[in-house]
């Protein structure tokens, strides 16, 4: 659910302090772990460390980011794949053909 209009958007006020204080060009990471804040237009150009819950995921600010969260660009989970048994075999077997067509490849020296 989004925030009341009435209201405003919500911004870390410690978070945009830091952003007023440094150059738009300066290379440092700003480190945050206010994941609800919105990005701001004076954010743009900025790059920020957002915490993920294990680790700061570094994240530059782009025009297209504007209005959104923080947190939307740290993702939290870590997708490892789908799949069991059948998707096993499938990817042993394009290994073992990966791996026979370079054999194949090779001119003999007769």
């Amino acid at each position: 659910m989004s925030r009341s209009t009435k209201k405003g958007p919500y911004i870390e006020p410690k978070l945009l302090a830091k952003v007023k204080r440094l150059k738009a060009g300066d290379r440092t990471v700003i480190k945050t772990w206010a994941r609800s804040s919105t990005i701001y237009p004076e954010m743009v150009g900025f790059r920020f460390g957002v915490h993920n819950g294990r680790e700061h995921v570094e994240v530059l600010v782009v025009e297209e980011m504007v209005g959104h969260k923080l947190g939307e660009f740290s993702p939290t989970r870590k997708f490892v794949k789908h799949g069991g048994r059948i998707q096993k075999e499938a990817e042993m077997a394009a290994a073992a053909a990966a791996a026979i067509k370079p054999a194949a490849d090779k001119p003999s020296l007769r």
